[in-house]
Formats: C-alpha cells, structure tokens, sequence
C-alpha cells in the first residue's frame, strides 16, 4: 500500500468514525434522555 493510499484510508475512517459519533450524539439529544456514562453516573438531578 502506497502512502498516499493509507493516508486516504485514515482520513475516509476517522471522517467515517466522526460522523457515526455525530450521529449518535444527535439521536440521543434528540431523544431527551439523561445522558450516562459506563459507570451510571447521570447529570440529571
């Protein structure tokens, strides 16, 4: 593999990665859910 195809392939996985994490950021904020940690600490009161 060239350098310049590796290089595209980083860049077409973490643009892949951000908008899968956008997603889901955006589906959750829509939804109206206390947001939770793996630990189940929430920010709500």
């Amino acid at each position: 593999m060239t350098p310049v195809k590796a290089a595209l392939l980083s860049l077409a996985m973490l643009a892949g990665i951000s908008l899968w994490g956008l997603g889901i950021y955006g589906a959750d904020a829509s939804s109206g859910h206390a947001v939770v940690d793996g630990y189940g600490v929430t920010t709500s009161r």
